[in-house]
Order: C-alpha cells, then structure tokens, then sequence
C-alpha cells in the first residue's frame, strides 16, 4: 500500500534481538508441530493395533497363539503387558521345572505367582507410558516458555520505539518499526505456543483414555490366567 508499512522490510531491519527472539520461536514453532505430527501418527496406530489386540484376545483360548499376536502388534499397549506377563509366567514354569516341581504350577501361582504377574503387568504398562509420554513434556515446555520468549521480544520492540520517539521527534515513522516489531513477536509467540499447549492436552487425554484401558486389560489378563492357566496346561 502507499505510504504504508512494509512489515517484511521492518523485520528484516530490526535489531539482532528481536530477529534472534523471532528465529527462536519459528524453530520451537517447527519442533512443536513436528511433535505433534509423530505424535498424532504413533497414537493412531496404538489405537488401531490395540483394537486389533484386544479382539484376538477375547477370542482366543491358547496364549501362545495370543503371544504371536503380541509379537506382530508391538506398537499395542495391550500387547506390551502381556508379552510381560507371559513372559512372567513362563519364567515361573521354568523355575518349577528346574526344580522338579512343574506339576505345582497351580498351587504356586495360588499361593505367590499372582502377585508376580501383576506386577509385570505393571512393568508393561509403565513401559508402555514411557513411549507415550515421550517428547510431551518438549510440548509443555514451548507451550509455556514461547509466551515469555515473544514477551520479551515485544519489550525489546517497545524499547525501541521509544528510542526512535526520541531520535525520530515524535513522527510515526520513528516509533512504527519498534511497535511493528513488538507486535509481532507478540503475534508469533502465541502462533508457538498455541499449538504446543493444545497438543499437549490433546495427547493427555488420550493418554489417560489409554491408561484405562490398560488398567482394564492386566484385569483381563489375570482372569485369563485363572480360566485357564490354573485349571489346565496351555
């Protein structure tokens, strides 16, 4: 427009702090979005394969079958605690075999061995969190300090301004490339952090709806192995 202002000019001759401050935030910006992105893709396929799971789970009555499953739905949360609660039992088999004692296998898990398969069920299921959880807390942080980063980016701009109203006698074109600048990276502050904060959330509460559901498999799983396991040999 005529007479008016050239943001992209103004920016790129803006000081070495505001255009560092601005960098700053395009790159949290780019490292948030990414997050969420591969974020989005590992949760759609736990989701899917946790279906997947569950369905042959239900279905089947051999837990060897069910582990070739787990084996081939790795990214399943489900499938993790049982690789480790079956995985828990088999170690106990083999240490009542070593002993002579493998006939006892009903009387052992009775007495002791349901205590041991819960807390491989928990071993699995805290597995499975860690590679849910990771990289949330990288979105938290941007979410929280991105606001911060553009606030001083738009003092900075505002310092500047006024030290263009007092070379500049006052005019516009004195102050305007300061407030521009404050502005801005007050604008592209919140464009950082907005997405992060939401992501954030967003996976949250998918992480909880999760974690229920991994409370309700270990249940599953420890009636499995009383239906089965206790009164017969898989």
């Amino acid at each position: 427009m005529e007479g008016g202002l050239d943001i992209f000019q103004i920016l790129l001759e803006s000081g070495l702090v505001v255009k560092f401050v601005l960098l700053l935030l395009i790159i949290c910006s780019i490292v948030s979005w990414a997050i969420i992105y591969q974020k989005r893709k590992t949760f759609q396929k736990i989701l899917d394969q946790n279906g997947d799971f569950l369905s042959f789970f239900q279905s089947s009555q051999s837990l060897v079958e069910i582990q070739g499953q787990a084996e081939s739905l790795e990214k399943s949360t489900s499938s993790v605690m049982f690789r480790h609660g079956f995985g828990e039992l088999k170690k106990i088999r083999a240490r009542l075999k070593e002993t002579g004692r493998e006939d006892e296998l009903r009387t052992y898990l009775n007495e002791h061995g349901m205590a041991a398969l819960e807390r491989s069920l928990k071993q699995g299921a805290n597995e499975a969190s860690e590679v849910m959880d990771d990289k949330l807390s990288t979105l938290a942080t941007i979410g929280s300090i991105s606001p911060f980063i553009g606030l001083f980016g738009t003092v900075w701009g505002i310092i500047d301004a006024f030290a263009g109203l007092a070379s500049g006698g006052g005019s516009i074109e004195a102050v305007a490339p300061g407030i521009a600048e404050a502005l801005v990276a007050t604008a592209v502050g919140l464009a950082a952090a907005i997405p992060a904060v939401w992501g954030f959330n967003y996976f949250s509460n998918r992480i909880s709806n999760i974690t229920l559901e991994m409370e309700s498999f270990g249940q599953e799983f420890l009636n499995f192995i009383e239906r089965n396991v206790l009164i017969s040999k898989d």
